[in-house]
Order: structure tokens, then C-alpha cells, then sequence
């Protein structure tokens, strides 16, 4: 018995001290410009079996499972920051990236990895599938705080989180055609349509559902909401893999919506994500990098063919499949090479390498190995040159005006009324006027201004300004519409 309590609570302090140093991993990798899922994949590989031999795992069928939760969280995540109005204008091009994109990349890396390896051809493209996609944790990650400009921007971030289930319909269709278990080129067809069809419709369904609850429930807590939301991003993943379709791409459409709509606590739910995203993405890369066998991973064949597989994706196979992808649809060259460069790989490609492992093939531990090199890869010259290249390419932007946001500060007792703050800068339709003016909704009121770090007490004829932010009080049957009174104004009117 006090064996057992002993070592539950040296698990206990092992997670503790993973968590602590993972974390301030994270601000040594901003400082230094690199992806902080490196730190999180080489501590698993140090505390795994070969080096320091602290924890043993091995089990990729566990892992697979803990894959696949942890990237239903960060699309969540990554979803419910979406904003619709940035990505409407890049939808076409992203969803052409997202699917012809990875189909040409997969094809490409393919007929290579036939050069290379002793591969049969559906070997050689299920290699092709599996690092096919763009990963949208690596993505938001190195987008995040960048002043890369938003077209591109909105058009990696919406890549990355749509371009998944692309990846997954050709790995595991691949690996039917491999264990001769598939039924033909016209079923193959038929099950992309309807994988995608289906979980967009039940995207679309849940999310609003989701929506809806997370507007009009009233919780005996805040702290329900958050967990209230990434339910129903289960949920979504859940039911659409039920009925065949693809639960990813399902997560991603009702993250957006909900995201987009009218919501209690939103900064509360926002913050959870945002948490729990970084949970996710540390438990992920950590348990990956534990069944790494890192004598097997940095052996000279694996550094060699890894190495050349990557120069082929990353000078290749990616800008074939970017230019062809965006052809006709007004991207400067600048920006097409951008985009190609920009196309960084990350925990997706590493957790469908684990598919073939469950599906018992012949070169499932090479796939894997070279798979998890071409990532590290990746991640470490493109992920840690983004900036760089963006600088070089002139594609950044020196807009310093802050987006409108409204975030939930407090819930007053049982009246469902909130505060909520608004940062104003000079492309919405409130600056210049005067407080009067705007025609608040008939309860909402601004309790306090913020201009320059200094407070101004609102009267009716107070005139806002560029960068002030605002405190109302509000209740939550008026949210919509106050939300539309201090709207930014439309791309009709000059923002795109």
C-alpha cells in the first residue's frame, strides 16, 4: 500500500517538474525565435527509455488517442479565434491549399519517397500522405505576434486548420489500398465527398447548437462555460467520425462558428482554450517524443534520406502545390513564396505516422522515423526563419491599430449582465463620434474610457479616439446588438 501511494506521488512530482520546465521552455523559445515544440519533444526524448530511461511508452495505440484529442483541442482553439470577416476574402485559396495543395505535396513527396525507399507505389505515397498537411499547431504558433500581413496570414491559419482532414483521407486510404483492403476508385471518390460534406454540415450544426447554448444557458458558475465549449468540440469530433466523416475538419467549422456568434464569458473560454491548448500541445509532443528510439531516429541512413526527403518538400514539393494551388487568384510571386516557405509540418504528420504502426505494416517504424526527422526539420529552418523570410520578401505590415475585441470581465450576480471591454482603432465606424451619437443600446452604458493610459470619464459628448478602449455594462440580450452599434465597418467601406 505505501508502495503504491509512493509511487503515485512520484508521478505526481515527475508531471509537476515536465509541466514547469516545459513552460519556461516556452519564453527561452521565443527569445531565441525557435518552435517550442522542439523543447517539448526533446525532453520526452531525454526522460524516454534509451537516454535517461525515467519513463517507458511504447504504445502507439495510446498515443494515437492522445494524438488525436489534443489536435481536436488546439483546432478548437485555434477555430474560435477565427475571425470570418478576415478569412471570407482567402476562403477560395485556402480551401484550394487545403485539398489540391496537400494532394500535389503528397504526390510529389511520393514518387520521391519511390526513388528512395524500396517502396511499392501505394508505400511510397502513403509516406507522401502522412506529411502532406500543414500542421495548424505549428502554424498559429509562429504566426502568433508576427506582422506578417493579414492576407497571408489569414490564408496559412485557415490552411492549416482545414487541411487535416486532406491528409487523413489519403493516409488511411492509402493504407486500405496497402492491406488490400479498399473497394475500388469510385468508393475511394465517393468517401472523400462524403467525409468532407457530412462534417462540414455537422460542423455547421453543432456549432450552432453550441452557440446558442453557450448564449442563452445561464451556468451557476463561469468557469462552466470554457468546459461547456471545448464539449461541444468533442462532440462535433465524436459524431462526425461516427457516421464516417472527418471529425477534424468537423471541430474546425464549429469553432468558428461558435467563435463568431454572440457568446457568455467568451474571455473566460478564451483564456481556457488558450491553457489548455499549451496542455495539449506539451502532453502531445512530449508522449511523441518518448516512443522516438533516438538511435534509430539520428542513425546516418535516416539523417540522409530524412534530410533529402525535406530539401525535396520543403524546395519542391510545397512551392509545386502552392503555385499551382493559387494560380489565378491575385498572390503576387512575393507572396506565393512566402506561402510555400510558410508551410511548416508538426504534430498532424507525426501522429499519422502513427496509423500505419496500428495497422501492422511492413515499414511502419521507418515511416515514422523519417516522418518525425522531416518535422524536426522543418519546424527548426522553417519554423525559426518565418520572420526572416517575411522581412526579406517585404510582406510585413506596420499597422499598429488594434482590432475590435470584446472580452467578458466579470458576471454581476444572477442579473446576466457583463462588462466587456472594446478596443477601438480607426477603421470602425465609432471613432470620431461623440458618445450620444453612436445610439447605444437602451441599457448599455460606458462606465469608464482608457486614452493613452489615462482615464476620461465618458459623457454624452465625449468623442472616442483611435485606441481608446472602452468598459461597458451590458446585458447579455443586448450583446448582439451593441456588438453591431461598435462594429468595424465593412469591406465595402474600406476594410478588407
Amino acid at each position: 500500500m505505501l508502495d503504491q501511494i509512493l509511487n503515485s506521488n512520484l508521478i505526481i512530482l515527475a508531471i509537476s517538474i515536465i509541466l514547469i520546465t516545459s513552460i519556461l521552455s516556452v519564453q527561452f523559445s521565443v527569445r531565441i525565435n525557435a518552435p517550442s515544440l522542439i523543447f517539448f519533444i526533446s525532453l520526452g526524448m531525454i526522460v524516454g527509455g534509451e537516454l535517461l530511461g525515467l519513463v517507458s511508452f511504447d504504445d502507439p495505440a495510446i498515443a494515437q488517442l492522445i494524438g488525436m484529442m489534443a489536435l481536436v483541442i488546439i483546432l478548437f482553439d485555434g477555430g474560435m479565434k477565427t475571425n470570418w470577416q478576415t478569412i471570407r476574402p482567402v476562403a477560395f485559396p485556402a480551401l484550394s491549399l487545403a485539398t489540391i495543395g496537400v494532394f500535389i505535396t503528397s504526390i510529389i513527396l511520393g514518387a520521391a519517397a519511390k526513388m528512395i525507399f524500396d517502396f511499392s507505389w501505394p508505400e511510397a505515397l502513403l509516406m507522401g500522405a502522412i506529411v502532406g498537411s500543414t500542421d495548424a499547431a505549428a502554424v498559429f504558433a509562429m504566426l502568433q505576434g508576427r506582422n506578417i500581413t493579414k492576407r497571408l496570414e489569414a490564408t496559412l491559419e485557415a490552411e492549416s486548420g482545414a487541411n487535416d482532414p486532406m491528409a487523413v483521407f489519403l493516409t488511411t486510404s492509402f493504407i486500405a489500398m496497402i492491406t488490400a483492403e479498399g473497394n475500388g476508385i469510385i468508393a475511394l471518390i465517393w468517401d472523400f465527398f462524403w467525409q468532407m460534406g457530412i462534417a462540414l454540415l455537422l460542423g455547421l450544426f453543432i456549432g450552432k447548437l453550441g452557440s446558442k447554448a453557450l448564449y442563452r444557458i445561464t451556468l451557476s458558475s463561469s468557469g462552466l462555460y470554457p468546459l461547456l465549449a471545448i464539449s461541444f468540440a468533442f462532440f462535433a469530433f465524436s459524431v462526425s467520425e461516427l457516421a464516417n466523416a472527418s471529425g477534424l475538419l468537423a471541430v474546425y467549422v464549429s469553432a468558428i462558428v461558435i467563435g463568431n456568434s454572440g457568446l457568455k464569458q467568451r474571455n473566460a473560454i478564451l483564456r481556457f482554450n488558450e491553457g489548455f491548448t499549451w496542455i495539449a500541445q506539451i502532453g502531445l509532443f512530449f508522449i511523441l517524443g518518448l516512443i522516438v528510439i533516438p538511435s534509430d531516429l539520428f542513425s546516418i541512413p535516416i539523417i540522409l534520406q530524412g534530410l533529402l526527403l525535406s530539401v525535396i518538400l520543403m524546395l519542391a514539393a510545397r512551392p509545386i502545390a502552392v503555385f499551382i494551388s493559387v494560380a489565378g487568384m491575385k498572390f503576387s510571386l512575393k507572396e506565393k513564396v512566402f506561402l510555400s516557405w510558410a508551410g511548416l509540418r508538426g504534430a498532424v504528420p507525426i501522429v499519422l505516422a502513427l496509423f500505419p504502426m496500428l495497422a501492422g505494416l511492413e515499414y511502419s517504424q521507418l515511416y515514422f522515423n523519417i516522418i518525425f526527422f522531416i518535422v524536426l526539420t522543418s519546424v527548426v529552418i522553417q519554423g525559426s526563419t518565418m520572420q526572416f523570410a517575411a522581412n526579406k520578401l517585404g510582406l510585413v505590415t506596420s499597422d499598429d491599430a488594434i482590432p475590435l475585441h470584446t472580452m467578458d470581465l466579470l458576471s454581476v450576480g444572477k442579473k446576466d449582465l457583463e462588462i466587456v471591454e472594446y478596443f477601438i482603432n480607426d477603421k470602425h465606424i465609432v471613432t470620431g463620434k461623440s458618445i450620444k451619437q453612436i445610439e447605444l443600446p437602451d441599457k448599455a452604458n460606458i462606465i469608464l474610457i482608457i486614452r493613452h493610459g489615462e482615464t476620461i470619464p465618458p459623457t454624452a459628448e465625449t468623442v472616442l479616439q483611435k485606441e481608446d478602449i472602452l468598459y461597458i455594462l451590458v446585458p447579455d440580450d443586448e450583446m448582439e446588438i451593441l456588438n453591431k452599434k461598435l462594429a468595424a465597418n465593412s469591406p465595402s467601406n474600406g476594410e478588407g
